[in-house]
C-alpha cells in the first residue's frame, strides 16, 4: 500500500495554501526500507534539524550525525569508509582533487619556519605547490633523490616536519627504496606522507608496507584516476591510522571549506567494485607492452617497475611482490620509454600524433590509452645517471585490447621513428 503521510494536529496545518508552499513543504515522506545494489546519492548545503536540541547536540566529526552539507552526507561518509579500507587507514578525508588532498596535507600540518621535503621525481604540481604557496607562507622545501636513502636523511633538518613519498616516480616511474624511506622517516620522529595514486592501495599496503607494521603516516590519492576509471571524475583523499593526526587533518579540511559533490562521490562508489579487475588487467596489458618496446631499437631504455633492467626494480620486488600471494606483485598500467636522443623533438611529437588509440591527455586510470611527451629537464634538478639520454615518453594503458595497442605503436614508430 502506498505510504501515507500522518496528518498534523496543528490547525494552521490544514489551512488553504499556495501552490508553491505545498510543493516545498509537502508532507508525503517514503519508506526507509530501500536497498539496492548501489549506496543512494545525498546531495544537501542545508540539513535539517527536528528541533533546536537536536541541532546543540550534534556532532559530525565522530559521522555519528549530519550538521550541513560541507561535513558530510551518508554518500561521501560512505565512500570515506570504503577507501580507507581500501588502503588499510582507519580515517579517510576527501577533497576535490588529487592536488588539493595534497595541499591539505601540507596546510594542515605546516606553519611558518618548517620545512618539507619532497622526491625529485614527484608528481610536478605538488612541487610547484611548495615552491609557490608554501614559499609564500615562509615554509621552506628541499628536494632529495628518491634513489638514494642517505641524500634524504642528509637533508633532514631540525626544521623538517613533513616528508612526501612516491612509489612509483609519476614519469620516470623509479621506485624507491620506501621500506628504507619509511623506516628514516620513523627513526627520525619525521612524519611521511606517500603519494599512493600508483598503487592505488592494491599494489600494496602503505600501513604496513613489510608485513610487520613498517607505515607511513598518511596516504594520499587522486581518486581521479584508478577508483574513478572512467577519466571523468575529479577527486583526491587522505587515509590515515592516527585519530590524533586525522582530527587535526578534519578541522584544516573544515576551515578551507572542501567537499567533493555527491554525484562525483556516487561514480566513485559505482566504480570501487570494479577497481582490482581494472587495475589488473591495465596491469598486464602495460606489463606485456612494456616488454615488447624494451625490444624496439628506437627506445633507449623501458622505464617500468616490472622489468629488472628498470631502476629501482629489486624495491618494486621487496614490498609489491611481498604484497601478493604468487609473488608477482602489481605495477600499474604506465611505463616510460626514453626515445633515443638520435630523434629530434620534432620527430617524437611527430610519433604521439602518429598513434591512433593512444590519446594524448593528462592523468590515466581510465578505459582510454593516453600518451604523452616530457621534457625531463624541466622536471629534475638534475638529470639522473640512471636515466638514458633522450626524450621521455609516458604511456598510460587503458582498457583496450593489448594487440591493438602494440600495432598503433608499431605503426607509429615506423612513420616516425624508422
Amino acid at each position: 500500500m502506498p505510504h501515507t503521510a500522518t496528518t498534523s494536529a496543528d490547525p494552521a496545518a490544514s489551512a488553504p495554501r499556495a501552490s508553491s508552499t505545498r510543493l516545498i513543504h509537502h508532507p508525503y515522506v517514503p519508506p526507509a526500507e530501500f536497498e539496492a545494489p548501489q549506496p543512494a546519492v545525498h546531495k544537501a548545503s542545508t540539513v535539517f534539524f527536528p528541533n533546536v536540541a537536536a541541532m546543540r547536540e550534534r556532532q559530525w566529526m565522530d559521522k555519528s550525525a549530519y550538521t550541513y552539507g560541507l561535513h558530510g552526507t551518508p554518500t561521501t561518509f560512505t565512500l570515506e569508509e570504503r577507501i580507507a579500507t581500501l588502503e588499510g587507514g582507519l580515517q579517510c578525508l576527501l577533497a576535490p582533487s588529487g592536488l588539493a588532498a595534497l595541499a591539505l596535507v601540507n596546510l594542515g600540518l605546516l606553519k611558518t619556519g618548517d620545512e618539507v621535503l619532497l622526491p625529485d621525481n614527484a608528481y610536478g604540481p605538488g612541487k610547484d605547490l611548495a615552491a609557490g604557496e608554501l614559499r609564500q607562507f615562509g615554509i621552506t622545501h628541499q628536494v632529495y633523490d628518491p634513489m638514494k636513502p642517505a641524500d634524504l636523511a642528509d637533508r633532514v633538518t631540525p626544521r623538517t616536519r613533513l616528508v612526501w613519498l612516491e612509489a612509483a616516480g609519476s614519469v620516470t616511474l623509479e621506485f624507491p627504496d620506501l621500506l628504507a624511506q619509511a623506516r628514516l622517516c620513523r627513526e627520525l620522529g619525521v612524519l611521511s606522507a606517500l603519494d599512493n595514486t600508483w598503487g592505488a592501495g592494491l599494489a600494496f599496503n602503505p600501513f604496513n608496507l613489510d608485513g610487520r607494521g613498517l607505515a607511513v603516516d598518511i596516504s594520499v590519492q587522486a581518486l581521479t584516476k584508478y577508483p574513478s576509471g572512467g577519466g571523468d571524475v575529479l577527486m583526491g583523499s587522505v587515509v590515515t591510522r592516527d585519530a590524533a593526526l586525522h582530527r587535526k587533518l578534519k578541522l584544516c579540511h573544515m576551515r578551507l571549506g572542501l567537499g567533493v559533490g555527491g554525484n562525483d562521490a556516487e561514480a566513485v562508489l559505482r566504480a570501487l567494485p570494479t577497481l582490482p579487475l581494472r587495475y589488473a588487467a591495465a596491469d598486464r596489458s602495460a606489463r606485456r607492452l612494456a616488454e615488447w618496446a624494451a625490444r624496439q631499437a628506437p627506445f633507449a631504455q623501458v622505464l617500468h617497475p616490472a622489468l629488472p633492467a628498470s631502476p629501482g626494480h629489486a624495491h618494486w620486488q621487496a614490498v609489491c611482490g611481498a604484497a601478493d600471494a604468487a609473488g608477482q606483485g602489481a605495477a600499474a598500467s604506465l611505463f616510460s620509454v626514453v626515445i633515443d636522443e638520435k630523434f629530434s623533438r620534432e620527430q617524437v611529437d611527430a610519433f604521439c600524433d602518429a598513434l591512433r588509440l593512444f590519446r594524448i591527455g593528462y592523468s590515466w586510470g581510465g578505459p582510454f590509452s593516453l600518451v604523452m611527451p616530457y621534457e625531463l629537464q624541466t622536471m629534475r634538478h638534475d638529470w639522473p645517471a640512471h636515466l638514458a639520454r633522450g626524450t621521455l615518453v609516458r604511456f598510460a594503458i587503458g582498457l583496450e585490447d593489448t594487440a591493438d595497442l602494440q600495432g598503433d605503436l608499431q605503426h607509429a614508430m615506423q612513420q616516425t621513428l624508422a
